[in-house]
């Protein structure tokens, strides 16, 4: 018997658009897939593709891994759909220890997380009628139990909706042992609806929405009234802040609420206790960028500071480190991210190369689709520049020539370190002249710059790759967090997506 087997390549396949592509292993598939999935429609794959495809791959994968990638994409990636469905598809392929409990219990990290566990749950398994959640995997269970001792009534009563599973039901479920007498009554609270309703901006908002009013003029200075008491309790998260700037500015408060608003939504501490995703301040800065009010610029302002932290940990960038940005915006990166948002996949890459922008000195930025075109930007704004390359992409038409990259630095003999693709992978040659990103590479590596570095920023998860990843200093990272550029800093060091994962304890 051979133990000491050869290492083998990945084997080649096709992409979407029929050129040569790679597959992935399963770990880097299932890796790219779940931080990329907002689980809806992309513009190759269904959302219900996509989830039966995340569910094979967890069979195919260690548990461990996908218990340790379950943590990663919700403490990491600030995702939050995703993680419960590793999490359950987990509990069906792995029993025999705690690893689907503690799991569980680490992934919900807000009161209503317990409840959206227990509806995917119903739904993996094909539960109906009145006993949808019947036999409740003994894991899953407990790990939802251990859960309920993670929150207060405030956080309870926020997330107590009538929706198809309650917490009253999640209690019955999964009888939760209580860590003191004080968590007990909380519970009881729950069990007889008596959770008091919380001070929320919906609360009150709504509220005021039922009153009645002498005029429209009575009526505006109310919600000026409100709007600037919820400032002032400080009960307005970062979150709902960002949401609601347009209403705040809509509603006239005071410069000295204004200030309130500007100071918190530029406060470094505050961003990074916010766990953000970086468009999340792009979808903001477009809302409220044509809202007619002196505080405007102002407000605008302050996201700038604000998007910068994301960009603080970028490390290794500085006048001797050349490198090259590229943005995808050809037509297949035009899917948005989620049914209801005006983001679209393409507009990720474009702010998470504006972040890097941000942090490189010695630095060629630009957008690709059928052709190439270098874009001359200041270094000081990332949402401002964003929003330059987004009114310019249909310029470069819509093809998904990546390979058009490379021959530009070919063309110009431009010596770079690192050459950063933020794409969908679905590399093709529009010209049909047996171009590629493969061969250009190729090209460059040995006539040009031999010790150059690509970067390939997965924002899509399909799962193959047009070069072979780690072969000819290629590399691969996924995801729509600034902590990609956390990954970036392993792989500097001899690590890599995948063994940064694996570093989680479980």
């Amino acid at each position: 018997m051979k133990f000491n087997v050869l290492k083998r390549k990945p084997k080649a396949t096709t992409n979407y658009e029929g050129a040569k592509a790679y597959r992935m292993s399963p770990e880097m598939e299932l890796y790219t897939a779940v931080v990329t999935a907002s689980l809806s429609n992309k513009f190759y794959e269904k959302q219900e593709d996509t989830l039966k495809r995340i569910v094979e791959l967890i069979g195919k994968t260690d548990p461990r891994f996908v218990a340790k990638l379950a943590i990663y994409t919700r403490e990491k990636m600030y995702l939050r759909s995703i993680p419960m469905v590793l999490a359950v598809e987990l509990a069906k392929v792995h029993r025999g220890d705690s690893l689907v409990k503690d799991t569980v219990n680490r992934v919900i990290q807000r009161a209503d997380e317990i409840t959206e566990m227990l509806a995917y749950y119903q739904l993996s398994n094909a539960r109906e009628g009145e006993k949808k959640l019947n036999k409740l995997s003994k894991q899953v269970q407990k790990g939802i139990a251990a859960s309920f001792n993670k929150f207060d009534e405030y956080q309870f009563a926020k997330y107590n909706r009538p929706s198809d599973v309650t917490l009253k039901d999640a209690l019955f479920l999964t009888h939760p042992k209580a860590s003191s007498d004080e968590q007990q009554t909380l519970f009881n609270k729950i069990v007889n609806d008596a959770l008091e309703v919380p001070y929320t901006w919906e609360v009150e908002l709504s509220r005021l929405g039922q009153a009645s009013y002498e005029s429209d003029a009575a009526k505006k200075a109310a919600f000026t009234a409100k709007w600037e008491e919820l400032i002032d309790s400080g009960k307005l998260g970062y979150m709902a802040l960002m949401r609601n700037m347009r209403n705040i500015l809509q509603a006239n408060v005071s410069s000295l609420h204004a200030r309130k608003v500007a100071t918190r939504l530029a406060d470094p501490q505050q961003v990074s206790r916010s766990k953000q995703l970086p468009f999340r301040f792009l979808a903001a800065y477009r809302e409220i960028r044509q809202v007619d009010s002196m505080y405007t610029s102002y407000f605008l302002s302050s996201l700038e500071t604000a998007v910068k932290v994301s960009a603080e940990n970028i490390k290794g960038f500085d006048l001797n480190t050349r490198v090259l940005l590229a943005a995808d915006v050809s037509g297949s990166m035009y899917s948005p991210v989620s049914a209801k948002s005006k983001i679209r996949c393409y507009d990720i890459g474009l702010m998470l190369s504006m972040l890097m922008r941000y942090r490189s000195e010695n630095v060629i930025t630009g957008i690709f689709g059928n052709k190439w075109k270098a874009v001359n930007l200041p270094q000081d704004s990332i949402l401002a520049n964003t929003e330059k390359l987004n009114s310019i992409e249909g310029s470069v038409g819509y093809s998904t020539n990546g390979h058009k990259v490379i021959d530009y630095l070919i063309s110009k003999s431009h010596v770079m370190d690192k050459v950063m693709i933020f794409t969908d992978l679905q590399m093709w040659d529009a010209q049909g002249v047996g171009a590629s990103l493969q061969k250009s590479w190729k090209t460059y590596k040995e006539s040009i710059a031999p010790n150059a570095k690509l970067y390939l920023f997965d924002l899509q998860g399909y799962g193959k790759t047009p070069l072979r990843i780690n072969d000819n200093d290629v590399f691969l990272i996924a995801g729509w967090s600034d902590k990609i550029f956390d990954v970036l800093a392993a792989i500097e060091s001899g690590s890599n997506a995948l063994k940064e994962i694996n570093k989680i304890n479980v």
